[in-house]
Formats: C-alpha cells, sequence, structure tokens
C-alpha cells in the first residue's frame, strides 16, 4: 500500500519554510507548499491524521484546474493511487476558502472504483 510520498525532494523543494504556517521535512507529510503548475501557482496544505491522507489545492483568484489538481496528485501520491474528491451532503459543506478544491485517500483502505467502461 503506497502512502503519500513525505521523502520526495520535489514536495520538499516547495514547502513553506518560513512565517505563518511553515513546517520543515520533520512535520513529514504535513505542511504548507506553493507549488507551481504550468507557470501558475497553487498553494497546498498537506496533512495525513485520523486515518487519512488530505491535501488543499488554492488558487488566489480562480479555482484550480483537473490537470492542476492530476499534477498536485501525482506531486503527493504515486501515479497508480487511487485518491478521491467528495461532494459531501449539502447539510455537511465546510467552505473555509472559495477558491480550494480537496484530495482525501483513506490509509490502508482500497477506494472502490468503477469498471473502466463505465468512466
Amino acid at each position: 500500500m503506497m502512502s503519500m510520498k513525505p521523502d520526495n525532494p520535489d514536495i520538499e523543494r516547495y514547502r513553506i519554510r518560513f512565517g505563518q504556517g511553515a513546517s520543515d521535512r520533520t512535520a513529514g507529510n504535513n505542511g504548507r507548499f506553493k507549488v507551481p503548475v504550468d507557470s501558475k501557482m497553487l498553494f497546498v496544505i498537506a496533512s495525513d491524521g485520523l486515518g487519512w491522507e488530505h491535501v488543499s489545492v488554492s488558487h488566489p483568484s480562480r479555482v484550480p484546474t483537473w490537470d492542476e489538481m492530476n499534477c498536485i496528485k501525482d506531486l503527493f501520491w504515486a501515479e497508480d493511487e487511487t485518491v478521491i474528491q467528495y461532494h459531501a451532503p449539502r447539510s455537511e459543506y465546510v467552505n473555509n476558502h472559495p477558491r480550494c478544491l480537496h484530495l482525501w485517500k483513506p490509509v490502508g483502505v482500497e477506494i472502490p472504483r468503477p469498471p473502466m467502461i463505465l468512466v
């Protein structure tokens, strides 16, 4: 079972090391990151805890695109891993940032996927 890649040098070079929310390698998968994707800067908060791996991805002026989310997914997880973006019941909505999307992966659980013919 793969998990977030805490020792990935690509991740570490984007880690925010000074100021609010700063961290270093000792924080493992937890921290804030500033990641350039196709000349656009994305802000990422990564965490692992309570049985979940999670990244939130935001852009200063718009919602991240599908391609940008794929780049972030492949930066933080292996290309052959499945992560999910939830659309929770409206009664459980949490919106702390209007231009932020989230990727989630439960630890130690294979995420079911529909047959490829349906996708």
